[in-house]
This record gives C-alpha cells, sequence and structure tokens, in this order.
C-alpha cells in the first residue's frame, strides 16, 4: 500500500472512530436522562455509566475520551498510527456497552 493510501486509510479509519464515540457518548446521555440522570459531557456520562454498571472498563472509555481528542487535531501520522492501533479496543468497549444497554432491565 502506498503512503498516500495508508494516510487515506488512516484518516478514514479515525474519523469513523470519532463519529462512533460521538454516537456512543449522546446515547448514554439520552439513554441516562430516561433513568432520571443528567449528564452534559463525554466524562460526565461515563462517570455516571460506570457508576451504574453499564460500562466495565473506567479506564478504557477514558482512553477513548483521550483519543477521540486527539483524533480530532492529529496531523501527525505517528500519533495517527497509534490511535489507529487503538481502535479494536475501543471497538470492544462500544460492542459491550452496546449489548449492556440493550440488556438493561
Amino acid at each position: 500500500m502506498s503512503l498516500k493510501n495508508r494516510l487515506s486509510e488512516l484518516e478514514k479509519c479515525l474519523k469513523k472512530f470519532e463519529l462512533c464515540f460521538e454516537l456512543a457518548w449522546k446515547t448514554l446521555k439520552d439513554f441516562l436522562t430516561e433513568e432520571g440522570i443528567l449528564c452534559r459531557s463525554p466524562k460526565s456520562c461515563l462517570k455516571e455509566a460506570f457508576s451504574m454498571g453499564l460500562i466495565q472498563d473506567e479506564e478504557e472509555w477514558l482512553s477513548i475520551v483521550e483519543d477521540r481528542n486527539l483524533s480530532a487535531h492529529t496531523y501527525d501520522e505517528a500519533l495517527a498510527e497509534e490511535l489507529y492501533d487503538r481502535l479494536p479496543n475501543h471497538l470492544k468497549a462500544m460492542k459491550d456497552l452496546v449489548k449492556t444497554i440493550k440488556d438493561f432491565k
């Protein structure tokens, strides 16, 4: 794969990650609001979700928040590669959240 194609692939994956993160925290916000809990930021929603048992790995989610913030302002190829390498763990956490919300009673 050429360098240009690799950078394009990284950019696409990181943009999709940013979108998934935005959807995840806003879904959490809506879910928590329905439960009578107000949260207005990703970190506050994640803390509430952790305290309710909706997310199991708070450190992973804090890493997701940090990586999302970094990815929005990343123009460094090496950093983009590092973020890309962490995406599988982030995807697992997001899938776990979807399952937990679906199963929540």
